[in-house]
């Protein structure tokens, strides 16, 4: 991004248009008590000034794969009533939605997994559904924090008072097959709450997210970074790719810079002759690509197992500055423009 203003410990960019909202992880994180993610990455997010891009991996696909099994386990065995996201917005219920469960709340949002109804068939709990590979983080009962506040955010904001927690703790093996699993009551707990007695401040805790609205995401001005944090790390290097703060960053960059350049020289030499040859043989496969080009044609490709190389042909047009230099004209029409050369030579000692 580069209209970020970079201040001593924070950054400041436009204030948002379209800010992204607080969801139950967001909410965590901005109150402190998320492990992966601090107050200054999650305001990168809801500013979009920087996400990192998502991907799945065995964990998310495993809880993906697992979630609706554990809804039918809590179906089964404890008879509950339960709604699914699907049964509110039907079968493309993301898409209906966006992502966001509580359209008509400007700042807060997320999805809730499922909610559950009383005798009378009242919505009157929220289920959220996890699995773990670490059983030690749930022991005695235990709920890891950042989770329970993003339980407790969704029942908040759909008006209702009691959680429950549903965690299916899982093997290597698991994440390798976990359209294989079977939650049962040897490898999945439930633990309720209400949050009235967990977070009899809950009010004031939702107070907190909007005044880091008004202070951090209204502003566009950050809270604080922390440079030892993975992921302010992560964002930060990104963010600099693009933007400088002369005084603080440069120091970063050429240290990093440094360390790159003494690995990249270091394997330079073994390199070079490989590198030499490759030119070679992809001038080659050019003039090859060349002379197979038919009329129409805008591109040949040559493939082979791990590559394809592709040339792709254009037009273009040019300017007779011969005719224009005649016409008395070249000058006239000529502008001059600054260019920069980078040049890295090593430090004499």
């Amino acid at each position: 991004m580069s209209n970020v203003k970079w201040v001593d410990k924070h950054i400041e960019v436009a204030p948002p248009k379209r800010p992204k909202k607080i969801t139950g992880t967001r909410f965590g994180a901005i109150l402190g008590v998320n492990r992966w993610q601090t107050p200054f990455s999650a305001w990168c997010e809801i500013t979009r000034t920087y996400e990192e891009p998502f991907t799945d991996s065995i964990y998310t696909i495993a809880g993906k794969t697992i979630e609706p099994k554990q809804a039918e386990y809590v179906e089964r065995s404890y008879g509950m009533d339960i709604i699914r996201p699907a049964d509110v917005w039907g079968k493309d219920y993301f898409k209906q939605t966006r992502g966001d469960f509580f359209s008509e709340n400007k700042v807060f949002g997320g999805m809730w997994d499922y909610l559950a109804k009383d005798e009378n068939g009242n919505v009157d709990t929220v289920l959220e559904m996890k699995t773990s590979k670490r059983v030690e983080d749930w022991a005695s009962g235990e709920i890891p924090e950042y989770y329970a506040l993003q339980a407790a955010l969704y029942a908040y904001l759909y008006g209702v008072d009691n959680v429950i927690m549903v965690a299916s703790f899982l093997s290597e093996s698991d994440y390798e097959h976990p359209e294989n699993y079977v939650p049962n009551a040897e490898n999945t707990v439930l633990v309720p709450f209400k949050v009235s007695e967990r977070y009899p401040n809950m009010k004031k805790l939702v107070e907190g997210g909007l005044a880091f609205w008004r202070t951090y995401v209204e502003t566009g001005i950050s809270p604080n970074y922390d440079e030892s944090a993975k992921c302010d790390a992560e964002a930060l290097k990104a963010l600099r790719t693009n933007s400088v703060n002369p005084e603080t960053d440069v120091a970063a960059l050429i240290k990093e810079a440094e360390k790159l350049k003494t690995e990249l020289d270091a394997n330079a030499k073994s390199f070079a002759d490989k590198e030499k040859r490759l030119k070679q043989i992809n001038d080659l496969l050019k003039e090859c690509a060349i002379g197979k080009f038919r009329d129409g044609d805008k591109k040949v490709e040559l493939k082979g197992t791990s590559y394809i190389w592709t040339v792709a042909r254009s037009e273009s047009s040019s300017i007779d500055k011969k005719a224009l230099e005649k016409d008395g004209l070249l000058e006239k029409y000529t502008t001059v423009s600054p260019s920069y050369r980078l040049t890295i030579q090593g430090v004499k000692e």
